[in-house]
């Protein structure tokens, strides 16, 4: 008899484990943030289903949602519109999960992913990771052969300082360090969001940088396209090309966009990966799992 009770203590024993972890498992499933991906400049969404994939099984349960707006050539559309067109799917997906949402966007991706970030106040985002993206401008020949193999770095602010080279995605966050002026005169994108150029809006966007809980800024000195690297970072070019740090930099130290206030509250992280080409950031198994993952809460 003893032996019968010993025994059915033992299989109430072991159902019980088993229930507990089955409701941990369940409840583990339940606590991940869902996922917004926005994808680069002339691909589309099937360009990030390995991040998609990776983290529903290291997350299972975690809703992603793969943005499959302006891809291949419609990528070149304008920066605003490319923002508020996806700001708005964004912002129906944040309404869903009033916990927040977590963000990333893959080169161009993260640019237009920080233009929601500062434009929609009613996008709830914890996490924003921008993934190898050009937040500084962009200055540089691998990137521009991307789109326009024709073009050198030179004189292609010829075409993008003017009304008809900023119905381009690139002429929108172009920063040609001989051509300020011109910059500051013809780019409708860049210089309003990094409140470089004060507008109306000016002040939502450093407020609703401040509501995120984290900012990830990754890039790294082997990427070849995003040029200088350091733009992935805020840093940016100086005289002569001397590349300029982001804490050195007057958006920082004026904390024109809340970067300051970030880095001082250990809201803003900076994750440098060298040996990375910029097409294989959002293909590389090792980088979702050693630097996407971690800040996926």
């Amino acid at each position: 008899m003893f032996a019968i009770i010993s025994k059915s203590m033992f299989t109430m024993d072991r159902n019980l484990v088993v229930l507990v972890l089955f409701f941990l498992f369940v409840h583990l499933c339940s606590t991940y943030k869902p996922v917004v991906l926005i994808h680069g400049i002339m691909t589309g969404s099937g360009s990030m289903e390995m991040i998609n994939h990776r983290i529903q099984e290291k997350h299972p349960g975690t809703k992603v949602y793969n943005v499959n707006r302006f891809e291949s050539w419609s990528s070149l559309e304008t920066m605003w519109h490319q923002v508020m067109e996806i700001g708005m799917d964004v912002a129906n997906f944040s309404s869903q999960h009033p916990e927040g949402i977590n963000l990333i966007g893959y080169s161009q991706g993260g640019l237009v992913a920080r233009g929601i970030v500062q434009t929609f106040s009613n996008v709830s985002v914890s996490t924003f990771i921008s993934l190898s993206s050009p937040q500084a401008g962009q200055y540089g020949a691998g990137f521009l052969h991307v789109v326009f193999p024709g073009l050198v770095k030179e004189s292609a602010y010829e075409l993008f300082y003017s009304r008809v080279g900023q119905h381009t995605s690139v002429g929108n966050y172009w920063k040609d360090p001989y051509h300020q002026t011109l910059y500051e005169t013809y780019s409708v994108y860049l210089p309003y969001i990094n409140n470089h150029i004060q507008s109306a809006k000016s002040d939502d966007f450093k407020k609703n940088m401040l509501r995120l809980k984290r900012l990830v800024l990754i890039g790294g000195p082997d990427d070849q396209v995003i040029t200088p690297w350091e733009s992935s970072q805020f840093g940016y070019y100086g005289v002569n090309e001397t590349v300029v740090e982001m804490r050195d930099q007057e958006i920082y130290q004026s904390d024109r966009i809340g970067l300051r206030a970030l880095d001082e509250s250990n809201r803003l992280h900076i994750v440098t990966v060298p040996g990375v080409n910029h097409f294989n950031w959002h293909m590389n198994v090792s980088i979702v799992d050693d630097y996407l993952l971690p800040y996926l809460d």
